[in-house]
């Protein structure tokens, strides 16, 4: 059986912390989906499209990486494809106790699929999507955040 992970977020936007979490990763498994969770109560700063562009160029000599969107449970998500795996960052003490009780439910919900939790590297440990954002937003630099073949959009 093919071995299929699910790496969900928001990636708004993709950061070099969910680059360098995918890569590490991908001797681990036979394909990684990226998948971007749509929420109709949260506000995006990037349209689905755009982030899906930037995940699928920052990707595109990657052939076991897809990139896909979805709405609802990610386990039902995950469910749907066929995956057996999520795979999840984890970049602090705060961030684990977090994704370890979504493991639970999850697990809870469908005992077939496994929560994969990846420590970050020490020195990415603090970037985050919603960091980005915030540079971003108030006119900084955020290039030293952004995996560097979709710099150019910013």
């Amino acid at each position: 059986m093919k071995k299929i992970a699910v790496f969900p977020g928001s990636f708004d936007p993709i950061t070099i912390g969910h680059e360098d979490i995918v890569k590490r990763t991908l001797a681990l498994f036979d394909e990684i989906i990226i998948a971007i969770g749509v929420h109709s109560q949260k506000k995006y700063l990037y349209s689905l499209e755009q982030r899906k562009e930037w995940i699928s160029q920052v990707f595109k000599n990657e052939e076991k990486v897809k990139v896909d969107s979805y709405k609802g449970l990610t386990v039902d998500y995950c469910k749907q494809i066929n995956a057996q795996y999520i795979l999840r960052g984890v970049r602090t003490s705060k961030d684990f106790e977090y994704e370890k009780e979504i493991a639970h439910a999850n697990h809870s919900i469908n005992d077939n699929i496994e929560t994969v939790l990846v420590l970050s590297r020490p020195e990415l440990s603090f970037v985050s999507s919603s960091i980005v954002r915030e540079i971003l937003s108030n006119g900084g630099n955020a290039n030293k955040f952004i995996p560097k073949n979709i710099i150019k959009h910013f």
